[in-house]
């Protein structure tokens, strides 16, 4: 998506030494001496994208968010949001200026570090030009207000994301981007940070968002919901689902369980297929290790819009067509493995977005096998034999833009992962999963580094297997069976 951007001036700034200030006269000093150097400091603005190789100009550059305060007001009849965000930061190199990504709605009011800051927009950036330069290695804080009508994005390739408008409310979803739809961000999974989230609606609507809930409270017809993710969190899985939902909470492990079905689709699969949540949760704890994050649940919501599910961290949100056919926990499983596989360990780059879907798509083929409906071996000899041309034609460790979410993405990473087992063994095998979770929790992994840890735990040379089933173009030959 290409993005129309505008430069902002440098800034050079001069630190003078200062002469103490003593008793004693102050010394003579010969002309070659007579000045001491000067420190000179350039502040220049932060780069209006990462630079990711499928997204450049995606996020933003001088910067790493710590933490964001999301507080925004919503009133589905009007389709009007008005909202304060307030972002931590700590400045990577001197800045003069600064982006935040935001989507469609109108700033009121910057201020950074309690000074009001000029402000700018062009197309889905904000330009924040504080008063005075931002130091390298600095902590700063912005808070920005702003109102509007959230719209969501197109994407050429996924189609429509972000907040979308709906009968009851509203849900904020999508990757590999949403979050600028509803709230200024840095919009990459490179840039993690923690949230604290204030939802106020129309009282008698429910408001859902990640992590742990805070309480709510009820004031003059509105009812404010409160959630906080303590986890760092790629900003793509947070979300917001509003509107009429049947609730059921309850507690796993010293955890809270929120879970929310759309009161659209009644009792039934959704229901029974979200109850078994921390039980599948469970089980995939097992083969991966503890589970990441401080609370479990899940959503449902019926749009026709919505006709997949995201892993939206530590509640993941389904669209209700994967419970037509009855109790889905294979779903589930897929969903929750990415806690472990894309939330706790995100990509740094979306080129290596296999590393979440293979990984997922394989803990499907454990879960089905756990509870007896048939081996992962099986679910490999299946995919291999009935795969099409194109999966093959498509590498998956670097698939192209268009093909980021594509069948081989899923189903060649899936078989990827099963060619790793069959290679090392279980007991490699499955070290390798833990470790890998355990090593990259709540940080950022490459291929490369997932290739290494495989080969430092199974003391094996690999790199042949996952050139062949992660970047060449040519079916592999089906490795040896369990």
């Amino acid at each position: 998506m290409a993005r129309m951007r505008r430069g902002v001036g440098l800034v050079t700034v001069a630190i003078l030494g200062l002469a103490g200030c003593g008793s004693d006269p102050e010394p003579e000093r010969t002309p070659a001496t007579a000045s001491a150097p000067m420190a000179v400091r350039q502040f220049a603005p932060g780069a209006a994208g990462v630079g990711d190789a499928y997204y450049p100009n995606y996020g933003n550059g001088g910067y790493d968010v710590g933490r964001y305060t999301v507080k925004v007001r919503y009133d589905p009849a009007t389709d009007r949001l008005t909202g304060t965000t307030t972002v931590q930061a700590t400045a990577t190199t001197d800045l003069s200026a600064f982006h935040l990504d935001l989507a469609g709605l109108t700033v009121r009011k910057v201020t950074v570090d309690g000074a009001p800051a000029r402000h700018a927009r062009e197309a889905d950036e904000l330009i924040v030009t504080p008063a005075a330069g931002l130091t390298s290695g600095n902590g700063f804080t912005a808070e920005i207000s702003y109102e509007g009508k959230p719209e969501s994005l197109r994407n050429e390739v996924l189609g429509e994301s972000g907040w979308l408008h709906t009968t009851d409310g509203a849900i904020a979803l999508g990757q590999p981007e949403s979050a600028s739809t509803w709230f200024p961000v840095n919009d990459h999974p490179s840039d993690k940070a923690t949230y604290d989230v204030e939802i106020t609606v129309p009282k008698g609507l429910t408001a859902v968002s990640n992590g742990v809930p805070k309480g709510r409270s009820d004031r003059g017809g509105w009812t404010t919901w409160k959630w906080s993710e303590a986890a760092p969190m790629a900003s793509y899985l947070s979300t917001v689902v509003i509107g009429e939902y049947q609730v059921e909470t309850g507690e796993h492990k010293g955890r809270p369980v929120f879970s929310a079905v759309s009161t659209k689709l009644g009792m039934g699969a959704a229901d029974a297929s979200m109850a078994r949540t921390t039980e599948v949760a469970d089980y995939l704890e097992s083969v991966f290790g503890p589970y990441p994050f401080a609370a479990y649940g899940g959503v449902v919501v019926a749009d026709d819009r919505i006709r997949y599910a995201l892993e939206t961290q530590s509640r993941p949100v389904y669209g209700s067509g994967f419970f037509r056919g009855g109790e889905n926990t294979g779903v589930v499983a897929h969903e929750l493995a990415h806690q472990w596989f894309g939330n706790s360990v995100s990509v740094a780059r979306w080129q290596d977005i296999w590393l979440n879907e293979g990984l997922a798509t394989y803990a499907e083929w454990l879960w089905a096998e756990h509870r007896g409906n048939g081996t992962a071996q099986s679910a490999f000899d299946q995919r291999y034999a009935g795969s099409s041309s194109r999966i093959w034609q498509t590498p998956p460790g670097e698939p192209g833009r268009e093909n980021l979410f594509s069948e081989s993405v899923y189903q060649r990473g899936g078989m990827t992962v099963h060619a790793l087992r069959v290679a090392v063994g279980d007991p490699a095998f499955f070290t390798i999963l833990k470790t890998w979770a355990a090593e990259k929790r709540n940080g950022n992994a490459t291929t490369a580094e997932f290739v290494a840890l495989a080969e430092r735990v199974s003391g094996k040379q690999l790199d042949k297997l996952f050139d062949a089933w992660l970047h060449g173009t040519d079916r592999p030959p089906a490795p040896g069976r369990r």
